[in-house]
């Protein structure tokens, strides 16, 4: 009985396979078929197109291991995962599904037969549930399922209980499949007393296999009704399934976690299961030693920070890279705080995983180095702030318990997350260890108010308007001029449909049809004209609130009334807008060639003058790889490939080869594709090969890539862990770049005395002259030399160590640097005995980013031991921990990044 989990997977698609069932290989952890859903997180995900009717496969019988993740969305097991002993973030499910085929009565005989019969599991120690009914919705009770039970198998009728609709009633969504279901669960009570347990929340009894049939549909009233074709769609976890078939009590004393346990324990003192004095050390299930709580923890969350790194997910600060961040920082502070693991640690557990599951899932050996590559930046770089963080918690802790208090406030928490990068759910899960909570209130008020500062809120509040009526915007993609009708417009935040406009007003002008093109998806908004006899209304911008848009500007002259007829035409900057729409999408086509298919778009921006792509990947790019990603969009642009566009059902949309949609954004039902280097009609993308760039867009696009002109890479940069940003231009832009630049080489070859191609030799023998010569440095500029520089709108903060620890010369050199445009935050030792911290800020830094120059250096002195403070525009503090400088830099850069971004 004792098997190992490599076996019970072989064993299980095999037990199918012999009865007619085609083995599908594992879906990526990464939904491609539901843009969506946040992770795979059951079997049945790659098949809901199936379910739906929406998609016919070659076989009627299926059966396969699926990787899973439920650590976010509907399904988040994360905060139990280490305080029991059978909830993971990633699992695998074993699952057999018919498609129209069988029904209950095979479904059901072949899950007692492979438990008892060929798993040999105890039949007196599984109990069964059916559904019981449920009056509401009209539902009988599954009493069709109860007797096949009592004729099919040898169970004993005392160990099938009916269920509610909670535990035995599966439903895809709110609408849609759905059926009732029979749970299969395993009583491991020492007196097989465990028929109370059922459904109860007790470990010691179990759910192993869930067997859902789907019978009926939904629709959105809530009515249901019978499917024309009913299915089968069963899953049962490989770790809960291992753990009873290997005779343990936890999941974490199989075969799939006892060696990632075991080098957790080379790197701590620490013991797994030491103090519950078992037989088998690695069998304990209570949560009463956090030691073993930190090993459980850290363990599963290794598993699902390799899988999902392998399949192309990647730490970031939104969706599913955010859950992958807050999965690695939890394990880190577990490790860190409990197990006293000063040094990154889950890195090292990556080749423990591999080799325990890369023989079966093979991308776990391909891109091993990429993992653990990943996984070591992201902890390192939390690894800075993290102990620090933890003692700032601690002296909160302390401080609410001496004052009687049991909430940690808004703002401390939302400190902990600007300041030292804790997700709040951390927070929580830390403030519960300590009988504590959190005012979530306060905290979501304090984001909103960073988010408003750093600029992230929207420049026009519009869709808080109410009863704005709707434009016909069908005509968007039409450049030439059309007509329409004035319906109103918006003036200090209300809707006006009576009355006219005077020369001089500014208005957000409604109409009932137009051609422009409302903001959306990262497109700007259309400027251009709207012309009257006698008066023109220059629109600065198109808005889109709900399904009304809005035409900002001025009535440069004339008098508009509602009714009139005006012509519409939009600015002739649309056409760059277009190349520059359709260049981005070669671009992200091009990174994914050059840098590989993790890379996700993580945001954009596409105007007239340039267009900016945010995407996924953990490092600089290169400029090599710049240049080849230049290389090959171009390449593209000259061979004047087609654009097409193509609006098709979602469902069938999502089954194209390679297409590109960005999670979280909701996309209409039909959706227009854009596909670059296919034909237009549905076949054709359908068979599109790897060159065809093919997203879902409702932006205005070129016909063909040959308009494009010229591509150009301005700018690549970080913008968050994880997270890189290209600028480039287009165009009549690209054009006068290009030519500015060989303008300046040619002035510098000139100047220098050298070809173009000696340049950079020339310039690199110059400044090793200059470093060769330089004395020690005066109090000027020349003795700040700045470890960081963050670029904002609003002029570069720049941050570093001098050499002057005068504050009097220290001031002098902040004041020259904001004289120039910019704060800066000098931070210096004497003697090595203290700290002397000077921070000043220009008036527009604090308007438009909220860098209060007080408040940030209150944050960088208690790194160093200190205090202080000051004015919004100048600050200064000292400190008594001068070995704390390199923190202290990290934090200054990290509060005036957080508030900037």
């Amino acid at each position: 009985m004792n098997r190992n989990c490599k076996q019970i997977r072989k064993e299980f698609i095999a037990f199918f396979e012999a009865r007619g069932h085609t083995f599908v290989p594992s879906a990526s952890l990464l939904p491609t078929e539901d843009p969506t859903l946040l992770f795979t997180n059951a079997g049945m995900n790659q098949f809901k197109d199936v379910f739906l009717g929406r998609e016919q496969r070659d076989y009627v019988r299926a059966a396969n291991s699926q990787k899973c993740i439920r650590a976010g969305g509907k399904h988040n097991d994360l905060e139990d995962v280490g305080h029991d002993v059978y909830h993971h973030t990633f699992f695998e499910m074993l699952g057999n599904w018919s498609f129209g085929d069988y029904f209950k009565r095979e479904a059901i005989q072949w899950a007692w037969q492979l438990l008892t019969d060929v798993w040999g599991l105890a039949k007196d120690r599984l109990h069964v549930t059916v559904f019981e009914g449920d009056p509401a919705d009209g539902l009988e009770p599954d009493t069709e399922a109860e007797q096949i039970w009592k004729e099919l198998t040898d169970i004993d009728s005392s160990q099938i209980h009916r269920g509610g609709k909670k535990d035995n009633f599966w439903e895809m969504g709110q609408i849609g499949p759905c059926g009732p279901c029979s749970e299969m669960h395993i009583d491991l009570t020492e007196d097989r007393c465990g028929a109370k347990l059922v459904n109860a929340g007790d470990p010691r009894v179990i759910e192993i296999w869930n067997l859902v049939f789907i019978q009926y549909n939904r629709d959105e009233g809530g009515k249901l009704s019978p499917l024309p074709a009913r299915h089968v769609d069963t899953g049962m976890g490989l770790e809960r399934i291992a753990m009873v078939l290997q005779g343990k009590k936890s999941n974490y004393a199989t075969d799939l976690f006892v060696p990632v346990i075991e080098k957790i324990e080379t790197l701590t003192d620490h013991r797994y299961g030491a103090s519950a004095g078992l037989e088998d050390r690695f069998d304990v299930t209570s949560e009463d030693d956090i030691g073993d709580v930190a090993c459980r923890v850290i363990a599963d969350h290794a598993r699902a920070l390799t899988f999902a790194i392998a399949d192309g997910v990647v730490p970031s600060n939104e969706g599913r890279g955010y859950v992958l961040r807050r999965i690695l920082r939890r394990a880190a502070r577990y490790g860190r705080q409990y197990l006293h693991i000063k040094a990154p640690f889950l890195v090292k557990l990556v080749p423990v995983v591999v080799e325990l599951m890369g023989d079966v899932f093979s991308k776990l050996r391909q891109r091993q180095e990429t993992i653990i590559k990943t996984i070591r930046e992201e902890e390192e770089s939390f690894g800075k702030t993290l102990d620090r963080g933890i003692e700032l918690f601690q002296r909160q802790a302390e401080e609410l318990r001496k004052a009687g208090k049991r909430e940690l406030s808004g703002d401390d928490a939302f400190e902990l997350y600007a300041t030292y990068g804790f997700p709040v759910d951390l927070t929580q899960i830390m403030a519960a260890e300590v009988g504590l909570t959190v005012d979530m209130a306060g905290y979501d008020s304090a984001m909103a108010r960073h988010r408003e500062l750093s600029g992230s809120g929207h420049k026009f509040q519009a869709a808080e308007i109410a009863d704005l009526p709707a434009t016909d915007d069908s005509a968007k993609y039409v450049r030439e001029p059309i007509g329409a009708k004035v319906i109103g417009w918006v003036i200090d935040g209300k809707f006006i449909d009576t009355g006219s406009l005077n020369t001089g007003d500014e208005a957000a002008v409604v109409l009932d049809r137009t051609n422009f093109y409302g903001e959306a998806g990262g497109q700007v908004g259309d400027a251009g004209v709207l012309s009257f006899n006698g008066g023109r209304f220059a629109v600065r911008e198109a808005a889109i609130a709900k399904a009304c848009v809005l035409h900002i500007g001025v009535l440069e002259s004339g008098g508009l009334a509602v009714g009139q007829t005006v012509a519409v035409a939009v600015d002739s900057s649309r056409i760059e807008t277009m190349r520059n729409h359709t260049a981005t999408h070669l671009l992200n086509w091009a990174l994914r060639e050059v840098l590989g298919e993790h890379i996700n778009q993580a945001g954009s921006v596409v105007a007239p003058d340039r267009l900016r792509f945010d995407f996924t990947h953990s490092q600089a790019v290169t400029p090599e790889q710049l240049q080849q990603v230049e290389r090959l969009v171009n390449e593209r642009i000259l061979a004047d490939e087609a654009v097409s566009d193509k609006t098709l059902p979602l469902a069938e949309a999502k089954k194209i080869p390679g297409v590109r949609a960005v999670f979280g954004e909701k996309y209409p039902d039909p959706v227009r594709v854009i596909a670059i280097g296919s034909d237009t009609d549905t076949a054709g993308l359908a068979d599109a090969n790897d060159r065809c760039a093919i997203e879902f867009c409702g932006g205005t696009h070129l016909s063909r890539t040959s308009p494009v002109g010229l591509f150009k890479i301005i700018s690549e940069e970080s913008v968050a862990k994880g997270i890189r940003r290209v600028t480039a231009i287009t165009g009549r832009s690209a054009v006068a770049y290009v030519q500015q630049l060989d303008k300046t080489v040619r002035a510098a070859t000139a100047a220098l005395g050298v070809p173009a191609d000696k340049l950079p030799d020339r310039i690199a023998a110059i400044q090793k002259e200059i470093r060769q010569s330089r004395k020690q440095p005066a109090a000027g500029s020349e003795a700040f030399q700045p470890d960081f520089v963050i670029e904002t709108p609003a002029g570069k903060i720049l941050i570093g160590q001098t050499n002057v620890a005068d504050a009097a010369a220290m001031r002098k050199l902040c004041d020259e640097h904001r004289q120039k445009g910019a704060a800066a935050m000098l931070v210096g030792a004497a003697e090595g005995q203290k700290v002397t911290l000077v921070a000043m800020v220009t008036e527009q830094l604090i308007a438009q980013c909220k860098l209060v120059a007080g408040e940030w250096v209150k944050a960088v002195a208690a790194v160093v031991g200190g205090s202080g403070g000051g004015k919004p525009t100048m600050a200064q503090a000292g400190g008594k921990q001068p070995e704390k400088l390199p923190d202290a830099l990290q934090v200054a850069c990290d509060w005036a990044r957080a508030r900037v971004t």
